[in-house]
């Protein structure tokens, strides 16, 4: 037998591991790292977008509507291909699918930085009161940093009526987004900031923490052990995660859009999310505060479920190479 002074040294961890001393106590596996976090959830948003547009531009138009135009889900997608063509129902496209994909590296990555700020030092745990306010905290830095500009320019080009793009006020993206900074300054990208902030900060609070409870209810899965979701298994946790968020912040995404829509200049019809709010109580009835719900419901889960699928087997693949103990 080789004496141990013989023996070869060990080799360097894997880029991202954690060495020994870095190991959480209580014997758990390091976590996975914030920015693997960022690119799972980006390759989970790519997919979503392409999946799920159409039910996002009737949800817009839907909002948008308030002379009864459309009677419903079904009626508002066939009037949209019939009158303007089936590739308009992927209007705004190029700005939902790269808002996506940032807001899920974002999302996921700022999370995961915010979770380990509120560990518990001694066990490396996060409570419940930890997930919800790192959800929160997600929220709030997507809204701000990337869905606000993105959602102004995508809601804009959804609700231009019309078959002719000379008819059109905006071109594309970015003839649009440079349209509202010329006219409207750069705080119109902004427009609908407040309630955009509500409505993500609150959503990521309730998923970020429905998603783990599902998580370790359903399929006895706990962050950090080693154990990987089978893709339908995540769709199922994050399709449940996604429905709680549009039911109690419908007021604040129908607000959001009826502000983005209508800019910064001429006469504005809402002065802020409160006004609006009572604007749209006052004039449309309260049942108007939640109107897109279910396509967004029809939208959202689904969402989750596409991103949870692809995101969890992102990290469960670092997690199989990277993070699983040595076999001797």
């Amino acid at each position: 037998m080789a004496s141990s002074s013989s023996s070869s040294p060990p080799s360097p961890p894997p880029p991202g591991a954690a060495s020994p001393a870095e190991e959480p106590r209580g014997g758990g596996r390091p976590p996975v790292p914030p920015y693997v976090k960022a690119a799972a959830g980006s390759l989970g948003g790519v997919m979503e977008a392409c999946c799920l547009q159409p039910i996002d531009v009737v949800k817009t138009r839907l909002q948008l509507d308030r002379s009864g135009a459309y009677r419903g889900i079904a009626h508002c997608g066939a009037t949209v291909a019939r009158a303007e063509g089936v590739r308009a129902l992927w209007k705004g496209l190029t700005p939902f699918a790269t808002h996506l994909t940032l807001k899920y590296a974002l999302r996921l990555g700022s999370n995961a930085v915010l979770q380990s700020a509120f560990k518990d030092p001694a066990t490396g745990k996060v409570s419940a009161h930890g997930r919800l306010a790192s959800g929160f905290g997600a929220g709030v830095i997507e809204a701000l940093l990337i869905v606000t500009p993105f959602e102004v320019v995508k809601i804009r080009l959804q609700q231009q009526k019309g078959l002719s793009p000379d008819l059109l006020r905006y071109k594309g993206p970015i003839h649009c987004a440079r349209t509202i900074v010329r006219e409207e300054g750069l705080l119109g990208l902004w427009s609908g900031a407040l309630p955009t902030v509500m409505r993500n900060g609150t959503n990521q609070a309730a998923m970020f923490s429905a998603k783990n409870t599902f998580d370790i209810v359903l399929w006895k899965k706990h962050e950090g052990d080693g154990k990987v979701l089978l893709p339908w298994q995540s769709m199922i946790s994050g399709f449940l995660a996604g429905t709680a968020g549009p039911v109690c912040t419908g007021p604040f995404d129908v607000v959001k859009t009826r502000l983005m829509a209508q800019g910064r200049t001429g006469d504005m019809k809402y002065t802020g999310m409160v006004h609006a709010i009572r604007t749209i109580y006052t004039e449309e009835g309260l049942r108007a505060l939640w109107k897109g719900l279910l396509p967004r419901l029809m939208r959202i889960p689904p969402g989750q479920a596409i991103m949870w699928a692809v995101a969890d087997q992102v990290m469960g693949l670092y997690e199989r190479s990277y993070l699983q103990p040595a076999h001797v």
